[in-house]
Order: C-alpha cells, then structure tokens, then sequence
C-alpha cells in the first residue's frame, strides 16, 4: 500500500489546500432548524475555504454532479459535506469526489441531521452547534493526506456455518456461482428447526418434503463439502484468508452399515429425544427423523455406555466405537453464519409450564399434530381430542420488564418474535380441521401476522369459531387448576375489548405460542467479535445498505441468527448473504479502508505496550531491530495501539496528531465574530 502526498504527521503545509464546504438542507430535515446559510457564510471564512455553499439535496444525482463541477472548475484540493449520517452517505460522497478526479480519502464528512437537527430543537443553539463542528471539519480537512485502499489477495472459498434452511440456500447458492463451500454442522444431521414443522404457512406444503429437496439440490453439488458433527474451535486471520479450526466429533458410523435397524433396536440406552420437545425418547444410535440426512444414523456419545451390543447385532462391521475426534483446519476467503435460533423454554410455572401436564409449547403441539410425531398425529388416546384449547400469545416475547420473570439469561425478552402468531393461528386452524366440535380460544396482546397472506390466517380462524380476548401485558392470563372439574385447567384474564372484564376460559389443552432466542454461540460471537443487539441477536452493519454483513469484513448473516424471521425471509436473507459472498470472492481480492496504523521506527522504544492493548493481534515485534510492527491485513484501524503508545510513536492513517488537533482546537476555540453590517 503506498501513500503519495505528505506523511500523516506533518503539518499543514505552507499554502493551504483549496477546500470546498457543501452544506446540505436535506428537504427540510436539516434547515428547518439549522440556518444552513449561515453555516456556509461561517465555514467560509476558515482558512482555505474557497467555496462554502448550501445544497437542498447534496447527495442526489445534481448534487453529486455540482461537487464534480466545483472541484474541476475551482480545483478544489479538499472536500467537506455537512449532511445526513456517514453512515448513509459517506461512500456516495467519496466515489463522487473520485470521479471527480480526487482521491477518495480526502474528503471530510459531518453530521448534522442525527447529531444536531434531530436532537437539538432550539434553532440558534443547533445553528452555532452545526457551524463549530463544519469549521473543526475544514481544520481537520487541511491536514488531509491522499491514500490509497489496502488490497488483500482472497482464498476462492467459503464456509457456511449451520445446516439449517439458511445454511443450505446460503451453501447452493454460492456453489452454483462457481464458489467452493464447506458447509458446516454441529449437529449430526441437516435440516436445523424446519425438520421439526409438518406443514409450513401460507401454503400449507409439508415442511420435510420441501427440506429433503432442498437437502438434496445442496449436496449434489460438486463444489460443496458437508461436514456434520463439526465445531468451531478457533479462527485466525482476516477477510480473505480466514484460518478456521474444526473439531469433528465421530458418528461413529460409516458405509458399511448394512442394517441400521438391528442397531438401533438392539441398543439398551435412552435419553430424552430432543427432536420431539422431550415428548418421546430415543435410542443412543439413531436417526433423527424419518429421511433425514445423512441417512445412516448417528451414536449420542454422551448416551452411549460403548456396551457393544448395536454391533453385535449388524455383525462387527459399519460401526466404530473407539472412535475419536479430531481437529482440521480450513481456510476460506469469507464465512457465513447461519447459526440459527432456539424456541424460547418456559420457565417452570411459567404459566403452569411444567406443573401441569396440559400445559404445551406451541412447538410441542406441532410435534403432537404430525403424522410422524410422537403420537401418531393424534392429541388424545379416543381419537375424539381436546374439547377446549386456549392459545397464549407471546410467551418469551414482547414481555414487560417488571411484570414478567426474565429469562435463564436474566432478560425479558421485549422484542416481537414475529413468526407465533400466524404460527399459532395455523395450529388453531389444522385442530379445527380434525376436531371441528374443539373450543378454542386465544389470547392475545396483539395479532401480528406478518407476511404475505398471513392476515388471512386470522380471518378463517375467527370465521371458524376461534374466540379471541386481548389480554394487557401488564396483566399477563394466569393458567389455574379448574376448582369445578369442567375441565383440568382454567385461563383467566381481562379482557381489554370489553373495559377489562375478567374472563374464564375451560381448558383441557393450554398452548403456549413461545418467541424465539438465539441460538447460543457466544464462543462464535468472541471469535468473530460479533456486534449484538439489545435482543441478543447478531447485529447487521445497516438494516437497509448493508443488511447482511457484520462490521467484520468478510462474515456474512443469513437467517434467523440475526432476529427471528419466517422461512421465506430466512431463505432471502441466505441469498443476499450468499451473493454479497460470491461478489467479494468474485473480484479476486478485497479493497479495504486505509485507516490503519504506522510505527515510527525512529521513535519507538519496544517497551511492548501496544503488543498487549491491540485487541486484533496485529502488532507484532521485529526482534531483530527490537521495534513493533503493524500487520496491514490484521490492524481494523481502531486506534488502542496510537492511543496507549508512551513515546507518541504510532500513528494512525487518516487520524494523525495534526488532524485530530486541528479539529479539536477549532472545536474549542471562540466562536467568529459576525460579520460587520454593510453601511
């Protein structure tokens, strides 16, 4: 990486640079409470400033086009735009400059919308407040030194973590854009919570059917290897050259198996099989569910006591029980997290969760209410099923804080779980279609279906019978045992349609519509430094430019692993994750921002303190010369090392001492005198 221009200690050189100040109205936004006018006149008089103008839309198509014209006609050195967040924009103004003609990096951009017009609602205290931080922006833009981008060579390969639904799209579709995928699971099977449905809405298709075509579309393709049972252990480098390790735990089975049955049938060890909702158990060898995949099945080490006997019983051959893990390590240009979510589990008592036996997640009914369940489909042993049904919504979703317990993890969970009210209402209306003499009722904060067609699953239920009693949050329904024996349990709670009138509703069967949490991958989160969100969720770069990505270059977001989200939204996130993927590996190497820091071999003293502060662990210490050195593909630009360095021997591009200074000086300095009134 090379950087023409002066160095980013110097001074300001003798003749200022020619800088030109665009102060955006942003149609109201900004000049409704800033006098942007007076902005510019201000600006204009800070040395150097050879234009300072007002703009109603800067950063539209005209006015891009008047940047390039001002710089080209005014030769303009430096350019500053006070606008809307750099966040939005600050890409848009950089590329304009550069078609201009001028490297990208000298340019300067203040906010002014959200740090000023949006906050600060006394007009004259938003105008000085605007016009302080547009001259600090022309100090700094004075000091200014061109760069160039850092260019990294990419590995032309991607990891996908996660077998779900997401997972899969995400591990297709790169692979059919010609990418090498390894597509990673620490499960030992595909198919991540969608296996567990049986039917899907809005068009009511059979959830494993559409999973086993998708299982199949992604493993037929030759660029991609699967490896179940894989976990994440540690990663090293950067976008681009990402150094992954893996443990892969055995199945325990191979090929050779011929008769997995006799194995199965034969083990004497059960635990609690997780794919139901510890609704049934299961073998410590076993399958999953029915098609699943890999077809051969899989041992449960912690289950399995080694005894013998699922060997005994297929004749010595396709299993392995002294089989050990072990570790490999990949490395890929990029990676894509799909790591998914899982149901929100009541508390004990929560709502008579686990007090009493007729009290159900909603996911749990699911496993009830397919054929291939635990129970055959059926919800009672007289076929006639439950007379009443009370639905409660958001369980572990939009609760308040004070009125409900928090979580294992010390939350209320207070965000919208988005998909268990249409979730809840589609299982209302398959148990209308097999007991059509069932009660139901459902409580409710608010019905939120979202998604194409899903009001309509509101709309039948209510045509079908389903009674429907909006709750207050703050007086949560409470789950009782019926006193006068009409049913096992009672529902009680006010309802808020009627002015708060408390209602009775006879259960035989209480379903609980849980939320969703993410799934725990706090050690992922630690090795990639994760943004979080406030809902413990990954946090994406920007909702609407950069929905995707994570703040990490190169780590992608596909799926519920970034909030909760139904199956047709996970599926387009995979793809968005997987085609922004493809598109960097595609350009053969990735441009990054210079920001990153320089040692002054000259003045560092090797005391070490920036080795033990960088978060990254991209300084290192030339022990021949007894210096640091910076790793231009590891240092993120974050500053720690500049900041802690005793002997002022780092220094960072595009935040040196000059420029910094020079912003804060005139941040603090006297604010101009007004212009004189002409006679």
């Amino acid at each position: 990486m090379t950087h023409p221009g002066a160095a980013p200690a110097d001074p300001l050189p003798p003749h200022p640079p020619r800088i030109g100040v665009f102060v955006c109205r942003c149609g109201g936004n900004i000049s409704d409470v800033v006098d942007v006018e007076r902005v510019a006149a201000e600006a204009a008089r800070m040395p150097g400033v050879v234009l300072a103008a007002a703009y109603p839309f800067v950063c539209s198509d005209p006015g891009q086009a008047l940047i390039e014209e001002k710089i080209r006609g005014l030769a303009l050195e430096r350019v500053v735009v006070a606008a809307c967040s750099p966040t939005l924009h600050q890409t848009t103004f950089r590329r304009t400059i550069d078609r201009a003609g001028l490297n990208q990096y000298l340019f300067e951009h203040v906010n002014v919308r959200e740090q000023v017009s949006w906050v600060v609602e006394d007009e004259e205290a938003a105008t000085r407040k605007a016009s302080r931080l547009v001259r600090a922006a022309a100090a700094r833009a004075a000091h200014l030194v061109p760069l160039d981008k850092r260019r990294i060579p990419i590995q032309p390969s991607a990891l996908v973590i996660g077998g779900g639904v997401a997972g899969l799209v995400a591990a297709r579709d790169l692979a059919r854009r010609g990418m090498k995928v390894t597509l990673v699971e620490n499960r030992p099977f595909l198919g991540g919570r969608m296996a567990q449905l049986h039917t899907l809405f809005p068009t009511g298709d059979n959830a494993r059917d559409l999973l086993a075509a998708l299982i199949q579309e992604t493993v037929r393709e030759p660029r991609v290897r699967i490896l179940t049972g894989a976990h994440v252990i540690g990663t090293e480098g950067v976008v681009g050259d990402f150094r992954t390790r893996l443990r892969l735990e055995p199945r325990g089975v191979d090929e050779h198996l011929t008769y997995p049955g006799n194995a199965i049938a034969a083990c004497p060890e059960e635990t609690i099989n997780e794919f139901d909702f510890a609704l049934s158990r299961r073998k410590a060898i076993y399958h999953a569910y029915p098609g699943c995949y890999p077809p051969m099945p899989a041992i449960d080490w912690r289950s399995c006591t080694r005894c013998g006997k699922c060997l005994a019983a297929v004749g010595g051959k396709g299993i392995d029980l002294k089989s050990e893990p072990r570790e490999i390590e990949l490395h890929t240009g990029v990676i894509v997290l799909a790591t998914g979510y899982d149901p929100y589990e009541p508390l004990y008592g929560e709502y008579g969760y686990g007090i009493f036996p007729q009290v159900l997640t909603l996911q749990q009914l699911i496993r009830l209410l397919d054929p291939e369940g635990p129970s055959g489909g059926h919800l009672a042993g007289n076929g006639k099923g439950p007379g009443r049904v009370a639905f409660i919504h958001c369980v572990g979703a939009r609760q308040v804080d004070g009125v409900n317990v928090p979580g294992p993890d010390g939350k209320v969970k207070e965000y919208c779980a988005r998909t268990c009210c249409t979730g809840a209402l589609h299982a209302a209306l398959e148990l209308k279609a097999r007991y059509p003499e069932a009660r139901i009722t459902s409580f409710y904060q608010d019905i939120r279906t979202y998604g194409r067609f899903h009001e309509e699953y509101y709309e039948r239920a209510a045509e079908k019978g389903v009674l429907f009693v909006k709750y207050d949050p703050k007086h949560p329904p409470r789950v009782e045992r019926d006193s006068r024996d009409q049913s096992p349990l009672v529902v009680r709670a006010k309802d808020m349609l009627t002015g708060g009138l408390e209602l009775e509703a006879p259960a035989d069967l209480v379903v609980l519509a849980t939320g969703v949490v993410p799934h725990d991958i706090s050690e992922l989160i630690s090795m990639y430094r994760c943004a979080v969100g406030y809902d413990s969720f990954l946090l994406e770069v920007h909702p609407k430019l950069r929905p995707v990505e994570l703040a990490v270059s190169g780590v992608f977001l596909a799926g519920c692993c970034q909030g909760p989200m139904d199956i047709t939204e996970a599926c387009a996130a995979a793809s968005a994750a997987a085609s922004k993927a493809a598109a960097m590996i595609a350009q053969g190497r990735v441009e990054m921002d210079p920001f990153v820091s320089r040692v002054d071999e000259s003045l560092c003293t090797g005391c070490q303190t920036c080795l033990t502060v960088c978060p990254y662990e991209a300084v290192t210490r030339d022990q021949a010369r007894r210096v640091s050195r910076v790793s231009e593909a590891l240092c993120t630009g974050c500053g720690t090392c500049v900041a802690s360095c005793p002997s002022n021997a780092i220094q960072q591009f595009g935040f040196t001492d000059a420029q910094v200074i020079s912003e804060v000086d005139t941040l603090l300095a006297p604010e101009p005198a007004p212009e004189p009134v002409p006679a």
